[in-house]
This record gives C-alpha cells, sequence and structure tokens, in this order.
C-alpha cells in the first residue's frame, strides 16, 4: 500500500538535482572534469526512482536534469568525427561548468555560515551552549538525505521479500510513527538507522517509518551521526528533544 499523496521532504542542507550529482561524484571519488557518464546516469536514475517509490516528492527538475544526463549519454555513445579539438565536442562541458560554479556558490555560502557560527559564538544569545559532538562524528548537514536514502536503499537489498500469509489494512501514519520514534528515544541516548526498522516487514510501514524519522530530522528533534564515513548511522537526541 503506498501513501496517497507525495510527502516532500526539505532539508535546507541538501537539495537539488545538483547537489545529487555532486553527491555523487564524491562518493564515487570521480574527477569532476572526467565525469563517467553511464555510471552516473545509472546511480542519479536509481536515487531519483527510489525517491519516487518512497512517495518523496521529486520536484521537476529532478527529472529535466535526468533527461539531461541521458542526452549526454546517448551522444557518448555515438561516433564522433575526429577534430583538432575534441575537448570542444565533448557533451560533458557544460555539465562540469554547472558543477563547477554551483560548487562555488555553495563554497561561498558555507564560508558566510562558518562566519555567522564564529559571531554567535563570540556574542551569545544568552546563557545557551551550543551542544558538543562527539570525537569523529559527522552531523546531519554533512550527511545529507540523499545518505539517508542510500541506508535505506542498502538496508532493503539485504531485506528478502517476506512472505504474507494474509492481506492486513495498515493505518500507521507518519505522525503516528513520529511518536513511537521519539518514545523509543526516551528511554536511551541513541538508536542505530537499522533498528528502526528491524520489527518493520510491509513496504508500506517501511515508507512511513522512513518519512517519520526524516520530518524529525527536519523538526531538529533528532540529528544523524556517524563514527567513520563507512559507519552505522546512528540517532541521537537534540536539545530540542524534550521540547517536542
Amino acid at each position: 500500500m503506498a501513501l496517497e499523496t507525495p510527502y516532500e521532504v526539505k532539508l535546507e542542507a541538501f537539495e537539488g538535482p545538483i547537489d545529487l550529482l555532486l553527491h555523487l561524484i564524491k562518493k564515487n571519488e570521480i574527477d569532476i572534469y572526467d565525469i563517467p557518464i553511464a555510471l552516473i546516469t545509472e546511480q542519479y536514475l536509481d536515487t531519483v526512482n527510489l525517491m519516487q517509490s518512497l512517495n518523496l516528492s521529486v520536484a521537476g527538475e529532478f527529472l529535466v536534469m535526468a533527461a539531461t544526463l541521458i542526452h549526454i549519454k546517448s551522444k557518448l555513445l555515438l561516433p564522433t568525427p575526429e577534430t583538432d579539438d575534441q575537448e570542444e565536442d565533448d557533451p560533458r562541458i557544460d555539465l562540469v561548468a554547472r558543477l563547477l560554479e554551483y560548487q562555488r556558490f555553495k563554497a561561498a555560502s558555507e564560508a558566510f555560515e562558518v562566519r555567522e557560527s564564529i559571531w554567535r559564538d563570540i556574542f551569545p544569545r544568552g546563557d545557551t551552549e551550543a551542544p558538543e559532538l562527539l570525537p569523529e562524528e559527522i552531523p546531519i548537514s554533512d550527511l545529507n538525505v540523499y545518505d539517508l536514502i542510500g541506508a535505506l536503499s542498502d538496508l532493503l537489498a539485504r531485506r528478502p521479500d517476506p512472505i504474507v500469509m494474509q492481506v492486513t489494512t495498515e493505518t500507521l501514519t507518519v505522525k503516528e510513527k513520529m511518536q513511537l520514534i521519539l518514545e523509543s528515544l526516551e528511554i536511551t541516548e541513541s538508536l542505530l538507522f537499522e533498528e528502526l526498522f528491524s520489527k518493520v516487514f510491509s513496504r508500506h510501514t517501511i515508507i512511513v517509518t522512513f518519512l517519520a524519522l526524516l520530518e524529525v530530522v527536519r523538526l531538529g528533534l533528532i540529528r544523524v551521526i556517524q563514527a567513520d564515513l563507512c559507519g552505522s548511522l546512528r540517532l541521537v537526541k537534540t536539545e530540542n528533544f524534550g521540547r517536542s
């Protein structure tokens, strides 16, 4: 059973098709000037398809980028006439230029955020103290929604489809699952990502659970950390947790 209406996820730290492409380039440790279009196109389409299957709202710009990648891929498959300047005939040039320009703007934005953070530390509001990160933790701003989608994809790939003997009507809502996640964290300091799905079997419940997780992250009640780049994702409470 799928959700009746798409659920639009908006995380300020990570949005848009260009962000997704840069994420895939970084994940695969690819030279931005020599992008293997076939590989990136396949992974991009897999991610967009998974987002759609999870009932996440996929903006039209994601589909436009998908068409652009497919077009570039098709042009690279065609034989090209030999010219004096092969680089000018590379259909990836415009895409690389867009990626580099976006990187520059994003780096400038992050620099301003760092400066703002420094000024907040110099002139704090009241006596509130910023929460300290545990050693080697990577906060949600350095992960992103696509890391969570990737973790869910890996989890689904490892879990065989259960044999359903009886059809049942599922009525679990995102709001109810949010409450269950918060109640689970009330009795513990942290929770592994995989633990959210340990007793979840149907696709409907998996979708609802994942959407509930994204929502409590968006509300700032929990954050997602990682001990190392290949480690398990862990959910921890923020200072706003008790105010929910």
